[in-house]
């Protein structure tokens, strides 16, 4: 299986900018996408960004045009540039995997990593 960690979190004024680093280990041959979610205190875990083994990305329409996700293969690592951070940007941001059609067949499934905390003050 697949191992996520994440780093890059912290406290950052509105309109400051922050990037997130997430590492992958293990079967990570398996991995097809790549993503970002996040959850704000009492309010359910959404999509921010996803980006494929291809490079095709997707993002959340309250953070386009100031995020911008981007993965290096060679390293097993997915990044999230976060410029002009809002206050409502502010919560738990977690990595997430999604292995290949191919390997879903043989058990391999997603991973999730523990979780790293952006606050924004205004």
């Amino acid at each position: 299986q697949v191992q996520l960690v994440e780093s890059g979190g912290g406290l950052v004024q509105s309109g400051g900018s922050l990037r997130l680093s997430c590492a992958a280990s293990g079967s990570t041959f398996s991995i097809n996408t790549m993503g970002w979610y996040r959850q704000a205190p009492g309010k359910q875990r959404e999509l921010v960004a996803v980006i494929s083994s291809t490079g095709s990305t997707n993002y959340a329409d309250s953070v386009k045009g100031r995020f911008t996700i981007s993965r290096d293969s060679a390293k097993n690592t997915v990044y999230l540039k976060m410029n002009s951070l809002k206050p409502e940007d502010t919560a738990v941001y977690y990595c997430n995997s999604e292995p290949n059609y191919y390997y879903t067949l043989q058990g391999f499934r997603s991973a999730w990593g523990q979780g790293t905390q952006v606050t924004v003050s205004s």
